[in-house]
């Protein structure tokens, strides 16, 4: 038995995945796109302004967070955001691309919470429900700083 890959496939996958390594967003859904703008004006507001009210009002009736060092709902959202401007007033958190499927957008991130430090590669994941954010899920991993390799987190 073979299999037969049509060839405009190929090429849209050839696209998807050169159009991933410049950091480009793919457009999807309207829908898609919607959430994709929700989730990078909440990343603004909240992580970046600091204002966690403003970046809330993406958020929906619930707000689950799998980040085991971060409590839930809106309250667990403006505690951290309080401690990032309590003791990180500076930090930034650059977007460096954003994927979409569906309900979900993740966001590739540089964030550094001290400038001049090398900080974070994180992997932020966003579930949507009627376009509001109910869920997040994250993974952070520490710039090295004598990496094995020459090639770049981002």
């Amino acid at each position: 038995m073979h299999s037969m890959v049509r060839p405009g496939t190929t090429i849209v996958a050839a696209i998807l995945v050169l159009s991933l390594a410049n950091g480009a967003a793919i457009a999807g859904s309207a829908q898609e796109e919607s959430n994709r703008k929700t989730v990078l004006d909440f990343y603004e507001k909240g992580l970046n302004q600091k204002d966690a009210d403003a970046a809330l009002a993406h958020v929906g009736d619930r707000y689950v967070q799998h980040n085991p060092n971060a409590a839930d709902g809106a309250e667990g959202f403006r505690k951290f955001i309080g401690f990032l401007r309590e003791k990180f007033p500076n930090s930034r958190s650059e977007i460096k691309r954003s994927l979409v499927d569906g309900d979900f957008v993740i966001l590739h991130v540089h964030a550094v919470r001290e400038p001049g430090s090398r900080g974070n590669a994180i992997v932020d994941i966003f579930k949507l429900e009627n376009g509001k954010i109910v869920e997040h899920w994250d993974v952070v991993q520490p710039i090295a700083e004598s990496p094995a390799n020459n090639n770049t987190m981002f």
